[in-house]
């Protein structure tokens, strides 16, 4: 439709189709006309009243919101979510999402190739163990005040329990974001506002091995997202120098001068993650939804082009070695045996971090070894023998028994693993000296028409209440 607006007449109206009234169904998100079955309850008001926690424990299995989980501990890998599934108004069930997951291995290559650096290449899982290197968290710092802390146990070497106090916090998060909001802008007879705060729930463990810290947090959202995320902090790896000023430099000190007579040395981050995903069962595929540009070939119209998606389903794991950030795709973990009401297949997708890639020659030892960070993401078929992207005994390995030389097994329909790897190229400065400020990352499984409505949709804004010592 063309409008004429000085002389407020429609000049052109064009009608090409004839269409069916799309139906309301589902589309109510005003609190006040809400009809069960409603969405996600929180136990407590934001915040949380002190002494009481918006979440249950009964074992290892964790209830919140409309998510339930198992917690373990490992030695090796630390933190374990297994049997995350979430509850789902509308089929009134849970549905699975995640058989398990942990992180499965963390390669850390120094760039310092001299004789005294040049072994210096961390497999921090598989040679010193996640959990053995968890320590205790403090109350207040490393977890607010809400959290609710849970003691780890693992088979020492002489065969005995070793117990860390307080390994793990359990905790809502209120972070102040929103949720979800709309204003009808347009209907200015009437005002309709409606804001959702977003409230999650997070898992926290804290690694330290050796000079570096990791904070290890997964996040679960009442809309069905998983958010993975790590922090890094600590104490800087430096080596000592003769120099006090960079012009003093005259060859490769692989690395920066952060203070008098000190080197920070450059080094790398590589986090492979364990994702064994049962999307609404264990017979999965991956899509890959490419985005492609196409033009347009109709000349009457002035545009001359769009993007589109194409979807193709990976059949074999070499299919999925994926590397990201070359071209624009979604990658979408499917069951190709559920659908919703409309057709489409009901899922999850990744959401990457920043794209980060081993810059190590292919034929270097390191990087023989660690050949398991040559894609970001790879999909591999279940197999209860296979939790180690870099081999059962890494300090023993030569690179022939990690995830990259695992055969060209099919993986359509089938119960897959995902693996994804999140990168850090570290070049130091001044200001990670001597402590690192936290440098923090990570990536998200979404669901992608994996419910027929949003399941955040008919979820009624908290009561705000105060309590005694705290103002709004």
């Amino acid at each position: 439709m063309a409008v004429d607006l000085e002389e407020m007449k429609i000049s052109q109206y064009i009608d090409r189709a004839v269409a069916s009234m799309p139906k309301a169904e589902g589309t109510e998100y005003r609190a006040s006309k809400l009809t069960p079955p409603l969405g996600p309850r929180f136990n407590g008001a934001p915040p949380t009243p002190p002494g009481q926690t918006g979440f249950k424990i009964d074992g290892n299995i964790v209830s919140w919101a409309n998510w339930k989980f198992h917690l373990g501990f490992d030695a090796r890998v630390g933190p374990v979510i297994s049997l995350a599934s979430i509850y789902d108004a509308e089929k009134r069930t849970y549905r699975q999402v995640l058989y398990r997951s942990f992180i499965s291995e963390l390669f850390v290559p120094y760039q310092d190739p001299t004789e005294e650096w040049y072994h210096v290449t961390f497999f921090d899982c598989g040679e010193f163990g996640f959990g053995i290197s968890a320590v205790p968290l403090e109350p207040l710092n490393d977890c607010p005040a809400n959290a609710v802390f849970v003691d780890g146990y693992y088979a020492g070497q002489d065969g005995n329990p070793v117990k860390v106090s307080d390994v793990m916090c359990i905790f809502e998060r209120h972070s102040g974001d929103v949720m979800w909001r709309h204003t009808e802008a347009e209907l200015r007879d009437q005002e309709i506002r409606e804001v959702r705060p977003e409230v999650s729930l997070v898992v926290r463990m804290v690694a330290t091995v050796g000079n570096y810290d990791y904070i290890l947090d997964w996040e679960f959202k009442p809309s069905g997202s998983i958010k993975f995320g790590v922090g890094l902090t600590g104490v800087l790896e430096v080596k000592a120098v003769p120099y006090k000023h960079t012009d003093q430099i005259k060859e490769e000190v692989y690395g920066t001068l952060v203070a008098d007579n000190t080197i920070g040395v450059h080094h790398d981050h590589f986090l492979t993650y364990h994702l064994d995903l049962d999307i609404d069962g264990d017979a999965n595929s991956l899509v890959k939804t490419n985005l492609v540009t196409k033009r347009v070939t109709d000349k009457s119209i002035p545009r001359k082009s769009y993007w589109t998606v194409e979807h193709e389903t990976a059949k074999t794991e070499a299919d999925a070695r994926i590397k990201l950030g070359l071209k624009p795709a979604e990658l979408v973990v499917v069951n190709p045996n559920k659908r919703t009401k409309p057709g489409n297949k009901v899922g999850y997708r990744l959401i990457p971090g920043s794209a980060a890639g081993p810059l190590l020659a292919a034929d270097d030892y390191p990087q023989i070894r660690a050949a398991f960070t040559n894609h970001n993401v790879w999909v591999t078929p279940y197999n209860k023998s296979e939790k180690w992207a870099g081999g059962r005994y890494v300090d023993q390995s030569r690179g022939d028994d990690t995830l990259a030389v695992w055969s060209n097994r099919g993986i359509e329909n089938k119960d897959i693993v995902l693996w994804y790897t999140m990168g850090f190229h570290h070049v130091p400065c001044q200001e990670d000296f001597p402590m690192m400020p936290t440098l923090s990352g990570g990536f998200e499984l979404r669901p992608t028409n994996f419910f027929e409505y949003s399941p955040v949709l008919k979820t009624k804004p908290p009561q705000h209440l105060s309590w005694p010592n705290c103002t709004a």
